[in-house]
């Protein structure tokens, strides 16, 4: 039901930018920033970086051929959520493992990791100058939404992008105003909140500018080019917020590349299995969910 009613909006969305989303150009370009940062590591025909996607080339049946074809030592896994969830990093192992790929190392999330709260609120901070650092702002950390019923049954999404949240505000003392929010919801069922539209009303019903940054995604696609940039530009537009500025997502960021790097290292350096950057759980005992147990 819900590919069916989404499917004309999809359509019309994807021709906004050309006919097809740029998550894969970006992520390719990502993966040659790593592998450049990664360079001193081993010797170039050592080390390998595939790309896989669940719902589009190259996706991730076929990496796990071409990887168990290539043969590694080790494998490392790490994915390009930084906040883990059932829904999106859980969902992207199962789907490896189901399809038999070889994993030494799993990188479950990296939401407080250091220069990856850098990278955020760097490029945050940028992006206020730019514009001329506007007064009266509210800084909105916008994420994707997720099924309440999810996080009640133990998922540690949310609760890990309010630790990344409350990191990147920490280094930001000039936008003391800030607000986590949820985008993209879709479906009947609740979700949490609040939501990016709520807040972005809220904002204006306080009388507050709006500085807007994607939290849990770290690449340019359609949530970002068509939901922040255009749906809630508008919504803002037409609730009288005077100023409406979005932050870009991290992208090819160098400060994010070095936290990627810094996580592949320390990974390797330890013993294999399945942890966040850090090495060992981060999650309270209520998020079951998590899979990371010591």
């Amino acid at each position: 039901m819900i590919s069916t009613l989404r499917a004309k909006s999809a359509r019309e969305n994807y021709a906004k930018m050309g006919g097809g989303s740029p998550l894969l150009p970006e992520t390719l370009k990502q993966a040659d920033a790593l592998s450049a940062a990664l360079g001193g590591l081993l010797p170039e025909d050592e080390i390998r970086i595939w790309p896989a996607m669940r719902y589009w080339h190259p996706f991730t049946e076929d990496v796990a051929e071409e990887v168990k074809a290539w043969g590694p030592d080790e494998t490392l896994l790490l994915p390009l959520y930084p906040q883990f969830s059932t829904t999106t990093t859980g969902s992207s192992l199962k789907a490896w493992r189901d399809a038999d790929g070889p994993e030494t190392r799993t990188i479950c999330c990296y939401p407080t990791e250091a220069a990856f709260v850098d990278s955020h609120a760097a490029l945050i901070r940028k992006t206020w100058e730019k514009a001329g650092r506007p007064e009266n702002m509210r800084l909105l950390f916008s994420a994707h939404g997720l099924p309440k019923k999810i996080v009640e049954a133990g998922d540690p999404y949310q609760w890990q992008v309010e630790q990344t949240a409350a990191a990147v505000a920490k280094q930001l003392p000039e936008l003391p105003d800030w607000q986590i929010c949820y985008q993209s919801r879709v479906g009947p069922l609740e979700w949490i909140g609040p939501s990016t539209e709520a807040a972005i009303e809220q904002a204006a019903v306080d009388g507050r500018n709006i500085l807007l940054t994607p939290i849990a995604f770290v690449s340019e696609h359609i949530e970002t080019l068509v939901e922040l940039d255009e749906e809630y530009a508008e919504l803002a537009e037409e609730n009288g917020v005077d100023t409406y500025v979005r932050v870009p997502a991290l992208g090819e960021d160098p400060i994010f590349i070095e936290s990627l790097a810094g996580i592949v290292k320390s990974a390797l350096a330890r013993e294999a299995g399945v942890a966040p950057d850090c090495g060992a759980r981060i999650c309270p005992v209520e998020r079951t969910a998590c899979p990371c147990r010591t």
